[in-house]
């Protein structure tokens, strides 16, 4: 029951897409018909600009805080057991509050990208996963990060730094976490990561992808 209540609570925290949102209903002029189509924050950059990207950034990471925060106090108090005659070991809590991070990182993850009311067209994940990995673990997100920047400073393509994201994320997780449940979940939120990005992979190979500019495109 715990379970399905953190995913039904982590999904629509997700559905809460800062891109769409400030696009459709303050700026009146939906973010997905422009650019790449993608309800993100890049493209809501590229497309708009201003000080409104401010309030995308905010809105994105929120809710995956928010997601995640619940998802620790209700996993903190989680026990499997029927009939349980002593508390749980201080090592099988910290396990449980680790597995539901995961598990409403998936459910969050998949209310960005599948938003029931924007028509399940949502946004890549990258800042709202970038969001959680520090909310899973310090050094997970040291890994994540510590990537991504490097290869945009490097060749300034955000995808790249994406596709990192989403490859590094799971193997991260096997190093510090080797329980397959939680590895599981892991590959679960890298694959979708990649899967989003799957057309960038391809203009990546092709060298035409677009490069991350300061300067938004005029329409």
């Amino acid at each position: 029951m715990e379970l399905w209540l953190v995913a039904a609570i982590a999904y629509f925290c997700g559905c809460f897409n800062g891109a769409v949102i400030i696009s459709k209903y303050i700026l009146r002029d939906d973010v997905r018909r422009h650019g790449s189509g993608n309800a993100g924050l890049t493209n809501f950059y590229r497309t708009f600009g201003g000080p409104l990207t401010f309030v995308v950034i905010l809105c994105d990471v929120l809710k995956a805080v928010i997601a995640v925060l619940i998802a620790a106090h209700i996993g903190g108090g989680f026990d499997p057991r029927m009939m349980p005659d002593m508390p749980l070991s201080t090592e099988m809590t910290v396990y449980y509050v680790v597995l539901f991070k995961y598990w409403a990182a998936l459910f969050c993850l998949l209310g960005h990208m599948f938003p029931c009311m924007f028509h399940f067209r949502g946004g890549k994940g990258i800042l709202s996963g970038g969001t959680i990995v520090w909310m899973i673990d310090w050094r997970i997100g040291l890994v994540v990060w510590v990537g991504f920047l490097l290869l945009f400073l490097l060749t300034k393509y955000v995808s790249l730094g994406s596709v990192w994201a989403g490859a590094s994320f799971p193997f991260a997780t096997w190093y510090f976490y080797p329980d397959p449940v939680i590895v599981l979940l892991a590959f679960l939120l890298g694959a979708l990561i990649l899967w989003k990005h799957r057309s960038n992979i391809v203009r990546l190979i092709h060298g035409n992808e677009n490069k991350f500019s300061v300067h938004r495109k005029k329409n």
